[in-house]
């Protein structure tokens, strides 16, 4: 049976191959409805934006300003849902950075945990930022206790 989401209708529909429209997870927000989908129909679920555009690096403040060129030059990081993920990032950075990993290798390897389904496509304007990206590959995914002390420190427990 083949399927494919509809963005208007918000819903899976039959007869239709699935198509690659990526969808968003991280480990401060996303569908979990779409990951729950693909684990049922045994499908792949690739993940455009798992870094939340440089959020889950733990390089910014409630302070960060971005140009006016940036993407990210809306964003106000001391209010709004931005301001939300920050705090929810600096709640779980010790753990995503734990074990020798970066921050930004965390937030792959919770992925990686999170589903095997799961196909991140983590952006980078670096070099630097490709080999680090690359070497969260290095660490696996989060542990069990890893993964429920996150769940915690984001009270989804």
């Amino acid at each position: 049976m083949e399927y494919e989401f509809s963005r208007v209708r918000g819903s899976f529909c039959r007869r239709r191959p699935v198509r690659g429209d990526p969808a968003e997870l991280q480990c401060v927000r996303g569908a979990e409805e779409t990951l729950a989908f693909c684990e049922k129909h045994n499908l792949a679920s690739i993940l455009r934006g798992p870094l939340e555009k440089g959020l889950l690096s733990g390089e910014f403040t409630a302070e960060t300003t971005f140009p006016p060129d940036d993407i990210r030059h809306q964003w106000d990081m001391k209010e709004e849902s931005h301001a939300e993920q920050l705090k929810k990032m600096e709640a779980i950075r010790d753990v995503l950075a734990s074990r020798g990993r970066s921050p930004v290798q965390g937030a792959l390897c919770w992925l990686w945990a999170k589903s095997p389904v799961m196909i991140p496509i983590p952006g980078f304007r670096t070099e630097t930022q490709v080999i680090e990206n690359a070497g969260a590959m290095q660490f696996g995914p989060l542990n069990d206790r890893e993964m429920k002390e996150i769940d915690v420190l984001l009270g989804r427990t």
